[in-house]
């Protein structure tokens, strides 16, 4: 169970299940461990049974995935506290992600942090995200696309 101060900002994890649209094992990220207006700091911790593990670790690509969990959980909390529904959204693109290693080691604790850049109307927003933990550094944008409604955007875009 998580607590609040009085800005409404997260005192303790909690769970991100309730916040992302993702079940069971898509779900890569651990716990909300701070809420801020514009973004979100995610934790995940590395372990040898995690989806998609390797000898080495998680391969560092899967560090988008994170990041992109991380705005899911900014866009259901933001939700959630609005009395609304977790809605998926869409990865558009990716600038500048440099992992600078190939693997996050096991036993790492990652922290994921997501900062909306843009706040449009149209569903298009860009993220300012960050991985960091040990020696682990990465920045990158993400562009992401939350239809207002995601059926009917399905319908009209299907082929």
């Amino acid at each position: 169970m998580s607590s609040y101060n009085t800005d409404g900002a997260i005192m303790s994890p909690m769970r991100i299940e309730p916040f992302i649209p993702h079940d069971g094992a898509m779900s890569l990220l651990d716990d909300i461990i701070s809420q801020r207006p514009h973004g979100i700091t995610a934790q995940v911790r590395i372990s040898e049974d995690a989806l998609f593990a390797e000898p080495e670790g998680v391969p560092s690509w899967v560090g988008i995935e994170y990041m992109g969990q991380a705005v899911a959980a900014y866009a259901g909390h933001k939700a959630r506290t609005c009395g609304a529904a977790v809605k998926i959204g869409f990865l558009v693109s990716t600038r500048r992600y440099d992992a600078g290693c190939s693997h996050f080691p096991v036993g790492a604790i990652l922290n994921v942090s997501v900062d909306a850049i843009t706040d449009g109307d149209t569903g298009l927003q860009i993220f300012k995200c960050r991985i960091s933990g040990g020696d682990i550094n990465i920045q990158a944008n993400l562009n992401v696309f939350m239809p207002e409604n995601v059926e009917q955007f399905m319908q009209e875009n299907s082929l």
